[in-house]
């Protein structure tokens, strides 16, 4: 009986709640990944960089061809692109070690996304300040800038890892002493 197995179809050609629910999960996976692009996309300029570099992210050692073939761009675009994302430090780039006496292509792996947000932040803040300081660039009175130089704005982008990191180590050397008490 179709009414039983939630995963079947019944006799009114409906699907059950399990693939209501796939289908939803689905759908969600893809906005989600479509709203990542669309966020690189801001930061790295185009969506053909943005989609390298997320591809990058899951498959890193990839070399021009896979990532062509895994993203659905055109060879020439990914090679274009890798060579701009590379002159400006977004991938890193080795030689395939092969044990043949043949080609042995690139392999592109993209940066951490935390270098990538440390760059876009430290250019946000370049250009806040520019802002900022505006009337004073252009001639116009204005207050003197604030002690500490001409930069009122700050962006700090603590990567996440090397915080939990520093604190699992500190927390070692407290268990130790905790244990050593005893």
């Amino acid at each position: 009986m179709a009414g039983d197995d939630p995963g079947v179809i019944d006799h009114d050609g409906e699907s059950g709640p399990r693939d209501r629910l796939e289908q939803e999960a689905d759908r969600a996976v893809e906005q989600f990944d479509q709203g990542l692009v669309d966020l690189l996309s801001w930061i790295l300029d185009t969506e053909t960089r943005a989609r390298i570099f997320v591809y990058l992210r899951k498959h890193p050692g990839s070399t021009s061809e896979e990532i062509a073939e895994g993203t659905g761009l055109y060879p020439s675009t990914v090679r274009e692109a890798l060579a701009e994302l590379h002159d400006e430090e977004k991938v890193e780039r080795r030689k395939r070690e092969s044990a043949g006496a043949g080609n042995n292509p690139y392999e592109y792996t993209a940066i951490a996304p935390s270098d990538l947000v440390g760059g876009v932040a430290g250019q946000v803040q370049n250009e806040l300040n520019a802002v900022f300081n505006l009337d004073r660039y252009l001639g116009d009175d204005e207050p003197a800038p604030p002690e500490g130089g001409d930069d009122p704005v700050t962006i700090t982008v603590d990567d996440e890892d090397a915080e939990d990191d520093a604190s699992d180590e500190e927390d070692v050397g407290d268990d130790t002493d905790d244990e050593l008490a005893d």
